[in-house]
């Protein structure tokens, strides 16, 4: 089958690019910016990368009219501003293009909406639901409550709340209920329903056999992980002060956190239905899904995290936009030092930041992200998500990749911390096997430049120590 995927980039889109190939299917990814996605591990011809924006109608004529099936995989609760809007936006405008196709059938994954008073997020997701079902195109909808896998926001949130906290003051949303999914079986449910007819025009709700509240939650992971926690339960926190505990304590956005927050206080529960049985799906429990994501964690094989789609300033120009370093206008810092061991110093390039940190004075690091999170910003508790390697797109601690090559011996940050201006950070082996080291600061106002002087002692030392340690030779 020719298959249209929405959401390519994200957590979900990411792992069933792999799966629908593998069961021998071409795929037709629609994306917004062409270089977040790598399809170089994949068969030529498998694969088409096309470069459209849901909300400009303009833009979609570049998607094929001849396919087959479609998944609707485009979420937004990660961003700021009105994304309800957004998102009703995005799927009228796909309904428009799904009606002159020659699609069979749409897939779409959306959240368990059971309640009759719902979170903005949920009730968005009904209303995008409700739109999605407007098409002449058949729809099948899958609703999703809390997903555990390796790279999930609830996993991340709760893994960081646990292993951060031995004992915690929470707020009384901890007493919701859900019934949370494994990854796996979220792949197995999208998969076992395409092309199946007698799940068109129908909706169902998807889920692991535990039904659990969040606090027994944050418990079993707990116990999963060989860690005594305490949980004290308090009325007093009010949704502002919950988002401020998570977005402080987890590595979320304040954004994501206030979205969660709203979702947490409302119950999960999904309607029971026999779809599991039908597709032949083992439903994995709870403790088991947590022990299989930390099995894919420790082996470096974490396929997407929930931070990779993520909807500011650069995605939104796109990659490309930032690859040019502006020369002129800025602030540089420059260091360049010689390579004895050349795949040393990549390896180590290559490995920086998250859990291998930045070689150099770490704890000024570390200090510069706890001001960046004091100020609204990610700070750098969003690590990397493969020990090893980087693709572009992905999100580097306060970083993101605009450029990952080892073939050419380059990688190029660009600064998503809160500053007056903008930064980027370079690294680069010439022919000659010189290591240049680049920070570039364009700033903003005078508070820009300001703050470049200020920072000039901390630079020289951070800067110097970083690539001395980089080029370094190899310990006996």
């Amino acid at each position: 089958m020719k298959i249209l995927l929405t959401g390519a980039t994200g957590y979900i889109g990411r792992r069933l690019m792999p799966v629908l190939i593998e069961m021998g299917h071409t795929l037709v990814c629609l994306v917004r910016d062409k270089a977040r996605l790598d399809i170089s591990a994949f068969k030529p011809g498998k694969v088409e990368v096309v470069e459209a924006d849901l909300l400009k109608t303009s833009s979609l004529a570049a998607l094929p009219l001849d396919i087959d099936a479609a998944y609707y995989l485009v979420h937004s609760m990660s961003t700021g501003g009105d994304f309800s809007k957004s998102e009703l936006e995005s799927a009228k405008n796909f309904v428009s293009f799904l009606d002159g196709s020659s699609c069979r059938q749409l897939i779409y994954l959306s959240g368990i909406i059971n309640e009759s008073k719902l979170s903005k997020h949920l009730e968005s997701r009904k209303a995008v639901e409700e739109q999605l079902n407007s098409s002449t195109v058949p729809l099948t909808v899958l609703r999703a409550g809390i997903i555990i896998g390796s790279g999930s926001s609830s996993f991340e949130i709760i893994r960081d709340l646990v292993e951060k906290l031995p004992v915690m003051v929470a707020p009384k949303w901890l007493e919701t209920r859900c019934q949370p999914i494994a990854i796996r079986n979220v792949m197995e449910f999208l998969t076992g329903v395409l092309d199946k007819q007698d799940t068109f025009g129908k909706h169902y709700d998807i889920y692991g056999p535990d039904l659990l509240t969040y606090k027994q939650m944050l418990e079993q992971f707990a116990l999963v992980r060989g860690l005594k926690r305490k949980i004290i339960i308090v009325p007093v926190f009010t949704p502002r002060l919950s988002s401020y505990w998570l977005y402080f304590v987890t590595s979320t956005t304040y954004s994501l956190a206030r979205n969660l927050v709203d979702s947490m206080k409302v119950d999960v529960v999904p309607e029971q239905n026999a779809l599991h049985d039908e597709l032949g799906i083992s439903l994995i429990p709870y403790k088991k899904a947590i022990g299989m994501a930390f099995e894919k964690i420790e082996q470096n094989l974490v396929l997407s995290r929930w931070d990779d789609a993520g909807d500011n300033r650069i995605f939104a120009k796109g990659l490309s936009a930032h690859i040019e370093v502006p020369k002129f206008g800025v602030f540089q810092d420059k260091q360049a030092i010689e390579a004895s061991d050349v795949e040393l110093a990549l390896d180590r390039i290559f490995a920086i930041g998250g859990k291998n940190g930045w070689y150099y004075a770490d704890w000024l690091w570390g200090f510069r992200g706890f001001l960046d999170r004091l100020f609204g910003g990610v700070g750098l508790r969003r690590g990397r998500k493969n020990a090893a390697q980087l693709s572009a797109g992905e999100a580097l601690d306060f970083w993101r990749v605009i450029l990952s090559s080892r073939q050419q011996r380059r990688l190029l940050l660009y600064a998503e911390m809160k500053l007056p201006g903008e930064a980027w950070l370079e690294f680069c082996i010439d022919e000659e096997n010189v290591v240049h080291q680049t920070a570039t600061f364009r700033p903003l106002g005078i508070s820009g430049r300001l703050y470049w002087i200020a920072m000039l002692p901390f630079h020289y030392f951070i800067f110097k120590g970083m690539l001395s340690k980089i080029v370094a030779k190899k310990e006996k």
